[in-house]
């Protein structure tokens, strides 16, 4: 049964009129579809156009690490006019970059009127509710760290709550007086109550501060976006165990009809795939080059292996450092190649130089390719190819 209920409006905290209320042996409630909308999405059109599209974050930290991001996979988005919302990356050809809303991304890809889409794993999961069409092609870009958690006063009759599973049991909410939720999430709120088992609670959608919301009396708890907790803190606001919806930061999604029918979508996403997990997996990541005197390759590699921070990737390149003496060519020392991650590079040189290696030189990786990125596989499989 939904119930409308009537909450005061404030400046700082806009509620939208629209609210309802679950019950666990309700199904989680939609939000009221617009007309012409299939849960709140527009129905998906032929795709006629040639063009493949990219929908990145318009504006915010989140669209300016996305193009930090890019630039440093070699993928610069080129924008003639900073107030013009259609762009292109000059290494993709065939390719426009749309500016957008991260919540008008999601819709577009389901919509058909884009390809490819950078956006946070909140979003996806909110506008998106699990649409097959929507496949995640990377879920670690490792920007726009956040979670989705339920945050609750810290005084009051909630002082010693410090669980869902408390608050659910706190006799305060019954059908007449429902726990009253203030969120931005019309979806996985009723979703996340409902399978934590609180019976009666009532959401107001509403956007702007929603901190201020329990201590001006129009919400009981919230519903949001936390990343560092300070903010939470600073409001005598606190999360509680149980409470986190979502762990969220960048990903990158794409439609899976446009993969499977749109000609240079699926080549075009591989080589974005690349490109990504080549940057992702050369961050902190070191190359470290020495000499070693030794009696042969495999003498010094057993040397090497046998200290655990030096095995590098698969395990060290050595070769033979080739000098002129006496009127001959001689090979007394071995170059040593090996990858560090920034954490153990300090260590690594001790190692090293304990084992006979000299003349240490250090050089930070850009790109480390693999023969194929085990997400491709995942990808390809997903798409039954």
């Amino acid at each position: 049964m939904l119930t409308t209920m009537n909450l005061p409006l404030h400046a700082s905290v806009p509620l939208r009129s629209r609210s309802w209320c679950c019950h666990a042996s309700l199904s989680v409630p939609q939000p009221q579809a617009e007309p012409q909308l299939l849960n709140g999405n527009p129905p998906a059109r032929p795709v006629d156009r040639k063009e493949i599209r990219l929908g990145l974050p318009s504006k915010g930290r989140m669209s300016a690490d996305t193009l930090e991001l890019l630039k440093n996979c070699q993928l610069s988005v080129k924008q003639v006019n900073p107030r013009q919302y259609v762009a292109e990356i000059p290494q993709l050809s065939n390719l426009e970059v749309w500016f957008q809303r991260p919540k008008d991304i999601v819709r577009k890809l389901l919509s058909g009127d884009l390809d490819l889409g950078i956006v946070g794993l909140d979003t996806v999961s909110e506008h998106g509710q699990c649409n097959e069409d929507l496949i995640i092609v990377h879920e670690a870009l490792e920007y726009g760290d956040c979670r989705l958690s339920l945050a609750i006063p810290q005084y009051g009759i909630f002082e010693n709550v410090n669980s869902v599973e408390e608050l659910a049991k706190m006799p305060q909410w019954t059908e007449d007086k429902p726990l009253r939720v203030a969120t931005g999430f019309s979806y996985l709120g009723p979703k996340f109550m409902k399978e934590s088992g609180l019976r009666h609670v009532t959401f107001s959608t509403a956007d702007g501060a929603l901190e201020a919301a329990p201590a001006m009396g129009i919400a009981d708890a919230i519903l949001d976006l936390v990343s560092s907790g300070t903010t939470l803190r600073e409001n005598n606001l606190k999360e509680i165990k149980g409470g986190v919806v979502l762990e969220s930061q960048a990903v990158l999604i794409a439609s899976r009809k446009s993969m499977i029918q749109r000609k240079g979508v699926l080549e075009t996403t591989h080589e974005m795939l690349e490109r990504l997990e080549a940057h992702l997996r050369a961050i902190g990541q070191f190359t470290v080059t020495a000499n070693m005197r030794g009696s042969s390759a495999e003498e010094v590699a057993e040397r090497i292996l046998s200290q655990p921070s030096l095995a590098g990737l698969q395990g060290p390149t050595v070769s033979p450092v080739f000098c002129k003496r006496d009127g001959k060519v001689t090979s007394d020392y071995y170059a040593i190649v090996i990858c560090v991650p920034k954490k153990a590079l300090y260590k690594s040189i001790q190692q090293l130089r304990a084992i006979g290696g000299s003349g240490v030189l250090i050089s930070p990786l850009t790109y480390i390719f693999d023969e194929e990125t085990p997400r491709w596989r995942q990808l390809l499989s997903k798409l039954g190819l």
